[in-house]
């Protein structure tokens, strides 16, 4: 065989393998697209599975929290019940502090134990007594029984307690009954 021809069927090879080669790619355009999609068809699917695993997190968190609160909301309704139930007797154990004035020393020292013991228990529990002389008025926290003027006192502030409030946290448990100035 002449170089010529060897060239010309060496050309001719060529041309046949670029018609090869672009055929293949021809082909493997169209795989590549399906495979395009599939991939973007899983990314889909998996972002979907974390938005929901997301989600459900979230949702556990809360209902954590809320259970939570919830349980501590009961346990104040609870100790704000039995409270209220003592209040009348820490009434009259401060009621006779005050009246016992002129009565035997022991008897005022025995009734001022048990005074501060009942102090000791609603601090243990948490309990807030409010609603002194002097105090600004809140029509959240006190019921006005009366008015008075007082040149002692500014207007709008306690000027006499006849029933001392308790809260616990935010909860009140009772009101305080109180005279307010003009």
């Amino acid at each position: 065989m002449s170089k010529k021809k060897k060239n010309e069927a060496a050309e001719a090879a060529e041309e046949v393998k670029t018609a090869d080669e672009a055929a293949e790619e021809a082909q493997s355009e169209e795989p590549k697209d399906e495979k395009d999609e599939k991939i973007k068809a899983l990314e889909d699917e998996v972002a979907a599975g974390k938005d929901k695993y997301m989600r459900l997190a979230a949702e556990y968190d809360n209902y954590r929290k809320r259970t939570a609160n919830e349980k501590l909301s009961l346990y104040d309704d609870a100790t704000a019940k039995a409270v209220k139930e003592l209040l009348p007797v820490a009434d009259s154990v401060r009621m006779a502090l005050e009246n016992l004035k002129d009565a035997d020393r022991e008897i005022v020292k025995g009734i001022e134990l048990i005074s501060s013991q009942l102090d000791k228990s609603f601090e243990k529990l948490k309990i807030e007594a409010y609603g002194k002389v002097g105090e600004d008025f809140d029509p959240n926290l006190h019921n006005a029984i009366g008015m008075v003027d007082s040149d002692e006192l500014d207007s709008g502030k306690i000027a006499a307690v006849f029933q001392t409030g308790y809260k616990i946290g935010d909860k009140i448990i009772r009101h305080a009954m109180v005279q307010v100035t003009n």
